[in-house]
């Protein structure tokens, strides 16, 4: 499978590179965009989301239910949160030493500043405002403990589903086998038939993915790539170091694996993350390659895994501790 998203991508990649630069703004390209290749993509990546809800909820049901022993549980979410805290700083501090030392915004040329600045000023404004109106405080806290579950999940509001996912697992394995045998056996099927959903629509990952790459490309080339190569090769390189250096180690004393294994056995699920972008849509080829690959049981990896999609984003703590700086650069 990761062999041929590989070459998904690398199709998508190439022809939406040479079709932009031999037919850019053209209509017929533009066509071809918006009738053919986007909907393919976006089919694709509402097969992936479609499953997440309920993976998420089997997911953590199963995992506290298998798990039995709250205090066990306790002892997990300690060391999963623990790991999640110690990762998530280590690749922000890496942005930022590596944004500090290399200034790629003091170097971005003034005509792509201009252009940039015209062109998103409206967007990032809008989206200032709403930050600014949303704010953090005890009501982020609060407001995790949803008041109508259902909502959350139609909200696509993770914590929210999460906590109650959590709670309702807890409160089975407190049940006692004649009453949670049932329900617990009802949400094992349902897992089941998530999972035959989710190999469903990684059979169609290949072409998925090349249709997402090729949008891209085809509407803005590597233009803007060269213009802010400098910033992209600071994200890159601060990632590779996270990927590399940090999680190496990571995986080397605490699992005992070496780097190239974690990265072989881990191809089909990074593919999917680079080419989609979510970590949510990554979600159902995380766990089955934590279970497949690594050897991880279903209780662990379906207690752990859906939290860290959620909480434990040390790419986008990288990400965006790089490019607050290059824009006060800029």
């Amino acid at each position: 499978l990761h062999g041929r998203i590989l070459l998904g991508l690398a199709v998508g990649a190439g022809a939406g590179g040479i079709a932009n630069a031999l037919w850019r703004d053209s209509a017929q390209l533009l066509w071809v965009v918006d009738t053919i290749a986007n909907p393919v993509g976006q089919i694709f990546l509402r097969l992936l989301f479609m499953v997440v809800v309920p993976l998420v909820f089997t997911s953590l049901v199963l995992g506290v239910t298998g798990l039995g022993d709250l205090t066990k549980l306790g002892r997990i979410s300690a060391r999963a949160f623990g790991l999640f805290l110690a990762t998530t700083v280590a690749a922000g501090a890496t942005g930022i030493i590596l944004v500090n030392a290399v200034g790629p915004g003091r170097s971005l040329d003034a005509d792509v500043r201009i252009g940039l600045m015209e062109e998103f000023s409206t967007q990032a404004g809008a989206r200032v405002e709403a930050a600014a109106a949303s704010g953090f405080g005890v009501q982020t806290f609060v407001n995790i403990v949803p008041r109508n579950p259902v909502d959350s999940a139609a909200r696509g509001d993770m914590l929210g589903l999460i906590f109650f996912s959590l709670v309702f697992g807890v409160a089975l394995s407190r049940l006692g086998e004649a009453r949670a045998g049932p329900v617990i056996a009802v949400v094992d099927g349902i897992a089941g038939a998530v999972e035959v959903m989710i190999r469903i629509a990684m059979a169609t990952a290949p072409v998925g993915v090349a249709c997402l790459i090729f949008v891209v490309t085809a509407r803005f080339g590597f233009d803007l790539l060269a213009s802010l190569g400098l910033y992209a090769g600071v994200v890159v390189g601060g990632l590779l170091i996270h990927q590399v250096i940090t999680l190496g180690l990571v995986a080397r004393v605490l699992a005992g694996i070496g780097h190239m294994t974690l990265l072989r056995r881990s191809r089909a699920l990074l593919l999917t993350a680079f080419s989609t972008s979510s970590s949510n849509a990554t979600l159902p080829t995380t766990i089955r390659t934590a279970r497949e690959n690594f050897g991880v049981s279903s209780e662990v990896s379906g207690f752990v895994l859906p939290l860290g999609a959620t909480m434990n984003m040390n790419g986008t703590a990288l990400f965006e501790g790089v490019t607050v700086l290059f824009l006060a650069q800029a």
